[in-house]
C-alpha cells in the first residue's frame, strides 16, 4: 500500500534503511497534499472534446465577472490558436478582440496571426502557453473587468503586437490604444490598453504591408505596435467595457494598478477558492473532487455582473443606466437553468441571486413589453428555446427567503410573458391565434404530417414544439399560481392552478405517453415515441423525445404517478425507459436527435429535461433506485477528462445537478422549497450559508461501493423520508447517512 501511493518514499525507505529521511520526506508529502486549496481541483480541460454538440470551453475569469477568455482555435484538437484572446462576449462566442505577438519580419503580416503552440496551461484565472514556431512565451492572469498580458521573446529581436477588432473601430491616442467592437443588436464592446513601455511605431497592416496609420475601422480593423529591438519582455494590461473606452481605461486603472502579473494571478486564486469554498467536501476519491470543484467553477460562468463603477449598458433598450447599488447580471440561458443553477445560487449566493431576480425585472422594464426575459444574452433577449420558466426562479427564491427584488413587479412580468406573449417558442411575438387556442382548449395542437404552418406567431425556422410547451407552461402556470398565493392575488391563483394541470389534456391512457394532438383534438397517428417529430423532435417534442417528456410534471409528481397506474407501474415506465434500445443505429439516431446524447436506453444524461427524472423513485417507493441510478449515472457519464461532460454543458445548466447529487440531494420541483436526497459523494460535505450557518452532510463510509442509505438521522433525529426543505438548510445543523453496500429497500418509503 505504501509503494504503491508513494513509490519514490519507498525507494528512498530500500535504499536508506534510515527512519529520519522517510519521515521528513512523509511529513513533506502530506503537508503538499493539505496545501491543496478547491480550485487546485479544478479541471478547465474537463469535457473539452465533445460527444457530440457542443464541447466545454477552457474559460479563463472571475466568478460571473464581464471579462472571460478561452484559447480560440477550431476544437480542442486543433494544431493551432487564432492569436491571444482579449473577451469572449458570450459564453459560446469567439473573440471580440485579438491580440497577436511576433518578431518583425519573422512572417506575413495580417490582422490575426494563427500560431502553433505547445506547453498550454489552463486554470480559472491565468492562462500560459508557448508559442512554438516563433519561441514566444504568453503569460495571462485576469480580474473581473480587465486583464494582463506578459509576453517573452525568447530571440533578439523586434518585438511587435497586432491588436484586431472584427467589426469596430481602433486607434492609438499617444498614450494607449483604444477600440470597439459590434457584437449585434446596437450592442458594442469596448477595449483600452496600455503598455508597461511605449512602442515607438504605430501602423496598419492592410494586403499584407504596413501602413503608417494611429487608427483603422471597419471589418477586420487593427494596429500594430512596434517595440525597440532587443527587447525581451513585453506587458499591456488593458480593460473592457460595455459603456464606452473611457469605462475601460477606469476599469483597468481601478483593477490592475501596475504590470505585476503574479499579483493579479493570486489574487484571482484567492477570488477563486472564496467562491468555491462556499461548499467543501472531504473524501478519500480525489478524483470525484476533481469532477465537484470543476463542476462547481462551471457555474459561475453565467450570468456575468456587467454593472461597472455603478453603470451598465443595457442591450434591452440600447441606454447606459444608474445600477442604484445593485449589479446588473445578463446572459443566462434560463431554460436551461432554472432547473439546477438558480437553486444553487439560493442555497450559495443569495444576495447574488437577488440581484440577477433584480436584473430580470429591469430587462422586463427596459424591453418594449413589459415580459419577463426567456434567454437574456449581453445583447438582449434572444428568445430562444421553449416556455418561460424565468417565473420558476423567481418562486425559488421567494419560497426560500429572498426577498432583495421586486416581487410584484416580477410577478407582473412572469405573467405579462406567460399570458401576453405568445407561447411559440424563439418568438418575441404578441400571443396569437395558437395562444387563443391553448386558453380555450388548454393544449398547443399539433400539425399533421405534411400540414403547414398556419400560425403567424410561429417562428420561421421553428416549431411549435406542441407537447413540450403545453408540460412546460402548466409548471410555469404552478408556479405563477404559488407566487399569486404569496402575493395574496386569490383570483389569479385559482386560474392559474387550474391551468397548471393542462399537461392530462396530453396524456394518452393508453399509452401513458404524453402524445400531440391535433386542433380537433384527435391524437396525432400512426406514432413513435422515439422517432416522430422530425429533426430533435421539435414537431411535438423539444431536443428531447417523448420519453424525456414523459416525466416533464415536475410540479405535480404524485397526480403523474396516479396517471401512470400507480407506483408500481410508475416505477416499471422508468426502468423501461432504461432498458430501451435506440430504435436504429447511433448514426441515424443521432443524426435525427443530436441532443439526446449521455444514453442509457432512451435516457439522456446530457439534457436538462432529464435531470430530476433519476430522483423520480423517491416518489414512487423505491428510493434505493434512485440512489443506484445516481451514483452509476455521474460515473459513466462525468469524468475528469476531456470527454467527461456527456453534452452541452450550458455554462453551469447541466454542471448545477451534477454539484448538487455529489453533496447528495436535488431539487426536483424548483420553487417547493424541497430537496429529494440522493447518494452522496462524500463523507462530508459543508455548506457556509450567508446567514453564518453551516450545513452538513455526514455520509458514513460513502463510496462507490458503498452508496445504499441505510439510515438517516437530521441533526440526531431519525428520518425515514428521502427529502429534507431548504428550511432544514437554513437552520444549520447535520444530515447524518449511514451508508451501504447493500439497498435497504425500507428506507426512505413513503406511504
Amino acid at each position: 500500500m505504501f509503494s504503491i501511493r508513494f513509490p519514490q518514499l519507498a525507494k528512498v525507505w530500500s535504499k536508506t534503511k534510515s527512519i529520519m529521511p522517510l519521515a521528513l520526506m512523509c511529513i513533506s508529502a502530506f503537508q503538499t497534499f493539505a496545501q491543496k486549496t478547491e480550485v487546485d481541483y479544478v479541471n478547465p480541460y474537463m469535457g473539452n472534446i465533445s460527444h457530440l454538440l457542443v464541447p466545454t470551453f477552457p474559460t479563463v475569469h472571475l466568478p460571473n465577472s464581464l471579462l472571460r477568455v478561452y484559447p480560440e482555435r477550431g476544437d480542442y484538437t486543433s494544431d493551432r490558436i487564432n492569436g491571444l484572446p482579449l473577451i469572449v462576449t458570450s459564453h459560446r462566442g469567439s473573440s471580440a478582440f485579438n491580440l497577436s505577438p511576433l518578431t518583425s519580419g519573422s512572417r506575413g503580416l495580417e490582422p490575426v496571426i494563427n500560431y502553433s503552440y505547445d506547453q498550454e496551461t489552463i486554470n480559472p484565472y491565468s492562462y500560459s502557453v508557448y508559442l512554438d514556431q516563433v519561441n514566444i512565451q504568453v503569460d495571462f492572469a485576469v480580474s473581473h473587468q480587465s486583464a494582463i498580458y506578459e509576453l517573452n521573446f525568447e530571440k533578439e529581436s523586434t518585438p511587435q503586437l497586432i491588436f484586431n477588432t472584427r467589426k469596430g473601430d481602433i486607434k492609438w491616442d499617444g498614450k494607449g490604444l483604444s477600440g470597439s467592437q459590434d457584437i449585434g443588436n446596437n450592442t458594442k464592446v469596448y477595449l483600452y490598453a496600455e503598455f508597461q513601455k511605449q512602442p515607438i511605431q504605430i501602423g496598419s497592416i492592410k494586403n499584407g504591408k504596413i501602413s503608417n496609420n494611429s487608427e483603422s475601422s471597419g471589418e477586420n480593423a487593427n494596429l500594430i505596435l512596434t517595440f525597440p529591438k532587443g527587447k525581451k519582455s513585453v506587458s499591456v494590461r488593458y480593460g473592457i467595457s460595455f459603456i464606452d473606452a473611457a469605462q475601460a481605461k477606469a476599469n483597468v486603472n481601478r483593477e490592475i494598478k501596475d504590470f505585476d502579473l503574479a499579483k493579479i494571478k493570486e489574487i484571482g486564486k484567492q477570488t477563486w477558492n472564496n467562491a468555491l469554498g462556499k461548499l467543501k467536501v472531504e473524501g478519500n476519491n480525489e478524483n470525484d473532487k476533481n469532477i465537484f470543484y470543476t463542476s462547481l467553477y462551471r457555474t459561475f460562468e453565467r450570468p456575468v455582473n456587467i454593472s461597472e463603477d455603478g453603470r451598465y449598458f443595457s442591450a434591452f433598450d440600447g441606454k447606459v443606466h444608474n445600477d442604484e447599488g445593485t449589479p446588473f447580471f445578463t446572459d443566462d440561458w434560463i431554460w436551461d437553468s432554472y432547473r439546477a443553477h438558480h437553486p444553487l445560487n439560493v442555497l450559495i449566493d443569495t444576495k447574488k441571486e437577488g440581484n440577477i431576480l433584480q436584473s430580470f425585472v429591469r430587462m422586463s422594464e427596459q424591453m418594449d413589453n413589459f415580459w419577463l426575459p426567456t434567454f437574456p444574452e449581453i445583447n438582449g433577449d434572444s428568445r430562444r428555446m421553449n416556455s418561460n420558466h424565468g417565473v420558476a426562479a423567481i418562486l425559488d427564491a421567494y419560497e426560500k427567503g429572498i426577498r432583495s427584488f421586486n416581487v410584484e413587479e416580477a410577478y407582473r412580468a412572469a405573467k405579462g410573458a406567460i399570458t401576453e406573449k405568445t407561447l411559440a417558442p424563439w418568438s418575441g411575438k404578441p400571443a396569437g391565434r395558437m395562444d387563443q387556442f391553448f386558453v380555450d382548449k388548454g393544449y398547443i395542437p399539433a400539425l399533421n404530417p405534411g400540414e403547414k404552418e398556419i400560425y403567424p406567431e410561429v417562428h420561421d425556422f421553428e416549431r411549435r414544439q406542441p407537447v413540450a410547451v403545453t408540460l412546460g407552461t402548466s409548471y410555469d402556470f404552478w408556479c405563477l399560481a404559488q407566487l399569486a398565493k404569496h402575493l395574496g392575488k386569490t383570483d389569479d391563483y385559482d386560474r392559474f392552478m387550474k391551468m397548471s394541470f393542462n399537461y392530462r389534456n396530453l396524456f394518452n391512457q393508453e399509452t401513458k405517453f404524453f402524445h400531440p394532438k391535433d386542433e380537433k383534438g384527435q391524437f396525432i397517428q400512426p406514432f413513435d415515441y422515439v422517432f416522430s417529430g422530425g429533426q430533435g423532435a421539435r414537431e411535438y417534442y423539444g431536443e428531447n423525445n417523448a420519453w424525456i417528456y414523459r416525466w416533464d410534471v415536475q410540479h405535480n409528481i404524485p397526480d403523474l404517478i396516479n396517471l401512470m397506474g400507480g407506483n408500481q407501474k410508475f416505477v416499471q415506465y422508468l426502468d423501461e425507459m432504461f432498458v430501451q434500445p435506440l430504435g436504429k443505429s447511433k448514426f441515424d439516431f443521432y443524426q435525427q436527435l443530436p441532443d439526446h446524447t449521455g444514453n442509457v436506453g432512451q435516457f439522456s444524461m446530457a439534457n436538462e429535461p432529464s435531470l430530476h427524472i433519476p430522483y423520480l423513485y423517491n416518489y414512487a417507493g423505491q428510493p434505493w433506485m434512485t440512489q443506484k441510478r445516481i451514483k452509476t449515472l455521474i460515473k459513466q457519464w462525468f469524468r475528469n477528462d476531456l470527454m467527461g461532460v456527456p453534452g452541452d454543458e450550458d455554462g453551469g445548466g447541466l454542471s448545477s445537478f451534477v454539484v448538487f447529487s455529489q453533496l447528495g440531494f436535488y431539487p426536483v420541483t424548483p420553487g417547493s422549497g424541497v430537496y429529494s436526497i440522493g447518494s452522496p459523494f462524500f463523507e462530508k460535505s459543508t455548506i457556509v450559508l450567508e446567514n453564518g450557518k453551516t450545513f452538513t452532510v455526514l455520509a458514513k463510509n460513502a463510496s462507490d461501493k458503498f452508496k445504499y442509505i441505510q439510515s438517516a438521522k437530521l441533526n440526531g433525529k431519525l428520518i425515514n423520508k428521502p427529502e429534507i426543505t431548504h428550511k432544514d438548510i437554513l437552520e444549520g445543523g447535520t444530515l447524518e447517512l449511514e451508508m451501504g453496500d447493500k439497498a435497504n429497500k425500507n428506507w426512505g418509503v413513503i406511504k
